[in-house]
């Protein structure tokens, strides 16, 4: 065991050993993430199967203060082309850290796992644990050894490392999109084919919770989601319409599962961003879910930018009802 200096050394740890054929993960937060962003780069041109599973807070802005900025800690993987999987609650980080690691061994494609700080990382709860042996059933264990053959060897070797100019570069990024564009549709069938006889929770990655005829949803990630569903079984239950999304795949975004999730009869929709970007046309959760309508020609009507940076705060039910009200 060796202590490293920083989250940058671990991060490069991680980085040699996947390069000899073992697979690896590591632990960190939004802050520890902005270290390690290099050898990110790194583990998605190599195509290694490595997960990261971290926490977000926010790293420190104008004052010393953490608050809680769950896609703040996605923004600066976007561009080293990570997967990101989000977890609502303490269950759900077992849940889907499983599914982050199956996922990323069909895939190639390396994943962040995260969470919220504090509410998630910091709550004791009971929870229903893998099984070491199911996990090993449910593994692709042909993708485990193409992996293997694939690592540094002296009796196999190949060259690695090589610079390349900007046109062959952007060829070989844009040949990559075909490992993406499968994976949503790998997560989900290994969710629902492998995963969901063994998952206390029956989730999905864009998931409906509500009324089935809603006409008011949000759209939400993180432990808020938590939160909303006590809300929405108060509103419902007291004669409204109402229902959220939790999105726990964030990227690659699925448009496809995302109009799927919602309900036909829905005709607002509030989507709810932990983060601030100054100076943007909106919060990056609230310009997917906006491009995406637009491009469909849905007659649905979003809250403005500014409803958006309300779930900055911890907000009560009594909030989350009076935005649904809105």
């Amino acid at each position: 065991m060796s202590e490293m200096q920083s989250e940058g050394g671990a991060a490069g740890a991680v980085h040699g050993s996947l390069q000899a054929g073992a697979l690896t993960t590591t632990y960190t937060a939004s802050q520890g993430l902005l270290l390690m962003l290099l050898i990110c780069t790194r583990l998605q041109v190599s195509y290694f199967p490595a997960v990261f599973h971290g926490i977000s807070p926010c790293a420190c802005k104008a004052t010393h203060f953490l608050y809680l900025e769950i896609i703040r800690m996605f923004t600066p993987v976007v561009s080293q082309a990570f997967a990101m999987l989000c977890s609502n609650s303490v269950q759900e980080v077992m849940d889907l850290g499983a599914v982050a690691h199956l996922s990323t061994i069909e895939s190639r494609v390396p994943f962040l796992h995260s969470s919220m700080a504090f509410r998630t990382s910091h709550e004791i709860q009971k929870i229903e644990t893998w099984d070491y042996d199911d996990l090993k059933d449910m593994c692709n264990m042909d993708a485990v050894a193409a992996f293997r053959n694939k690592s540094l060897n002296p009796n196999r070797p190949q060259q690695r490392g090589t610079a390349q100019n900007p046109d062959i570069f952007f060829q070989a990024r844009e040949a990559s999109n075909r490992f993406y564009d499968v994976v949503p549709g790998s997560c989900s069938e290994l969710h629902g084919t492998r995963l969901t006889l063994r998952l206390v929770l029956t989730t999905s990655f864009f998931n409906h919770y509500g009324a089935e005829d809603a006409d008011r949803v949000i759209i939400a990630m993180g432990s808020v989601c938590e939160t909303i569903d006590e809300t929405i079984d108060y509103m419902n239950a007291n004669g409204h319409k109402v229902g959220v999304v939790k999105v726990r795949l964030y990227r690659p975004f699925s448009a496809k599962h995302l109009i799927a999730a919602i309900p036909e009869t829905v005709k607002h929709i509030i989507v709810l961003d932990r983060t601030k970007e100054p100076g943007s046309l909106g919060e990056p959760l609230y310009l997917d879910a906006r491009y995406l309508f637009v491009e469909l020609s849905l007659s649905l009507r979003l809250l403005p930018q500014a409803v958006m940076v309300l779930v900055q705060r911890i907000l009560p039910c009594s909030d989350y009802r009076s935005l649904q009200e809105y």
